[in-house]
């Protein structure tokens, strides 16, 4: 595996969303020698579109990824106005720079049961998106999430399902893996080995805290859990992924309580156990 420095980092700007706006990250990370950054479109469209793509460039950071795209769920169905959302997502990727836009696909419509319908519109709305996407040069990666948000957030939840996506649409589609999602998938291996290089668009970090307080605001720093987080690097570079490594933890009792500096320190600190 490469030997990791802070400029093979990528802060998603989630890790210290109740600290900074999207200007103070991107000044943080070029205090720090971070390499790149990952906004949310929250902070991106608070901050400007154009106003922020220049702030990126002007301080030398690249660009991981957006989040998010995707919610495809969202109204029930999918109307004119979630596929109009993600077009403008697309639109924010290209114009930031984004190796990729990062989909949270959507869990179950509301009052719903039924996932395999779920799955049916996250399926025609990433096409629709794609279809999009392809003309813009950006990106598509399907972001898997842990099962345990299969209901409110995102009814893909492995990386056979993300992939198994990605055969049925075509090019310019891929997966973002974030060790947090997968680290308990007995089949994640030979998936990441399936993705290959070109289908391996971003490589997300953090801990599983074991006792874990909150589904999803209680994620650790890196060593703090029990996540073998150089194995799955060690998987995802095997297959040629050389891209920067995004840390983003959801963090309410602790990393979002400190200051900023510190947390990006911390980052830094913790790259051994990358």
């Amino acid at each position: 595996m490469r030997t990791l420095t802070a400029q093979d980092l990528s802060l998603n700007t989630a890790t210290v969303s109740k600290q900074w706006d999207l200007a103070e990250c991107i000044d943080g990370c070029a205090r720090h020698g971070i390499g790149g950054i990952s906004p949310w479109r929250d902070r991106l469209q608070e901050c400007g579109v154009d106003r922020a793509a220049k702030l990126i460039r002007d301080a030398g950071l690249g660009v991981s990824g957006l989040c998010r795209g995707g919610w495809y769920t969202a109204e029930g169905a999918l109307t004119q106005a979630v596929i109009d959302d993600n077009k403008r997502a697309v639109d924010e990727a290209a114009a930031i720079g984004a190796d990729c836009l990062v989909m949270v696909v959507g869990g179950l419509p509301e009052g719903s049961k039924d996932i395999v319908g779920a799955r049916e519109i996250v399926t025609e709305g990433l096409g629709k998106t794609l279809d999009y996407a392809r003309s813009a040069g950006v990106k598509v990666g399907i972001e898997p999430l842990h099962p345990m948000y299969a209901a409110d957030r995102a009814c893909v939840n492995t990386t056979k399902q993300a992939l198994d996506l990605c055969d049925q649409l075509g090019d310019g589609i891929g997966v973002a893996l974030d060790v947090y999602h997968i680290w308990w998938d007995p089949d994640v291996a030979d998936q990441i080995a399936r993705a290959g290089k070109d289908r391996l668009l971003a490589f997300h970090v953090c801990d599983w805290m074991n006792p874990t307080q909150d589904m999803l605001t209680d994620r650790g720093m890196m060593g703090e859990g029990v996540i073998d987080i150089p194995a799955f690097r060690q998987m995802v570079e095997a297959q040629g992924f050389d891209g920067l490594v995004e840390v983003e933890i959801f963090s309410a009792n602790n990393w979002w309580t400190k200051p900023a500096d510190e947390v990006l320190a911390r980052m830094i600190a913790a790259l051994p156990v990358i």
